[in-house]
């Protein structure tokens, strides 16, 4: 576990892990690292097209979302965000890692819960920000330079929709999680938030067809938001758990908030010990 603690901390150590050990390959928000791009037929021609342009897109959009997005949306936390954080993860005392840290912006809960934050993401433009922050590399999600059963926590935050290979960073996190190691994944509800749901009127949110397919998709009902910009894969509610239970993580306890239709579903999650 030291060794492990030495080399987050030395970024250039991770970095060299990520481009030439093993574990390099394909990207976070879209997969082009190394080559390979990793998404699903299902998704068609223009979903894969467009994904693998998606890190130099969150380069491009790194101030706007670091001034702008990220403040609008922490403010008093209405979304219920950092609220399940802290709920699900709980206190500790070892390294967690979030997958696709973005800038940042979690790890001062992280921190103060007791835990280690270190993280990794495939975009440069949003890690200038995150290097304030916490530990980090450039890396990717599905292939993440990380020994087995290395780390105590993982934490994936709002992020899976930028994932369309999710279900295979389901299983590096259960690979790189030491047994009895919590997982808390929070994300957009795959229920209703999406192409699909028309949320103008947050009284009375329009579910149009479209749920039950997993699709990619820039169809948005608002422009202050990331998948009007980045777009966003959607999982159904049936796929993103079965995704879990498959990785071999066995969950624990679910959360829903940013109602009164919630925007975000949360859970924890362990590896059996």
């Amino acid at each position: 576990m030291a060794f492990l603690k030495r080399s987050f901390v030395n970024v250039a150590f991770l970095k060299r892990r990520c481009r030439l050990g093993p574990a390099a390959g394909r990207g976070r928000r879209g997969r082009e690292v190394g080559g390979r791009s990793g998404y699903p037929a299902s998704l068609g021609a223009e979903a894969r097209e467009v994904a693998t342009m998606t890190p130099a897109a969150y380069d491009r959009i790194a101030d706007w979302y670091e001034t702008e997005f990220v403040p609008r949306n922490s403010a008093d936390d209405p979304l219920g965000v950092d609220r399940s954080l802290r709920d699900l993860l709980g206190t500790g005392d070892g390294i967690c890692l979030e997958i696709g840290c973005g800038t940042g912006v979690h790890a001062a809960s992280v921190r103060v819960l007791g835990w280690t934050p270190v993280g990794v993401d495939v975009s440069a433009g949003m890690l200038r920000y995150a290097r304030g922050r916490l530990a980090c590399a450039r890396a990717d999600a599905e292939r993440l330079p990380v020994p087995d059963g290395a780390v105590d926590a993982v934490i994936a935050m709002m992020v899976h929709t930028d994932m369309p290979g999710y279900p295979a960073v389901l299983r590096e996190v259960a690979r790189v999680l030491r047994p009895g190691g919590v997982f808390v994944h929070v994300g957009v509800h795959p229920c209703f938030c999406g192409g699909f749901a028309d949320r103008t009127d947050p009284e009375a949110v329009v579910i149009r067809p479209g749920y039950l397919e997993r699709h990619w998709t820039r169809e948005s009902w608002t422009d202050r938001g990331l998948r009007d910009k980045i777009g966003a894969t959607h999982f159904p509610l049936a796929e993103l758990l079965n995704a879990v239970l498959d990785a071999g993580l066995v969950p624990e306890r679910f959360a829903e908030s940013g109602g009164p239709a919630p925007m975000v579903l949360s859970m924890r999650a362990r590896v059996p010990g």
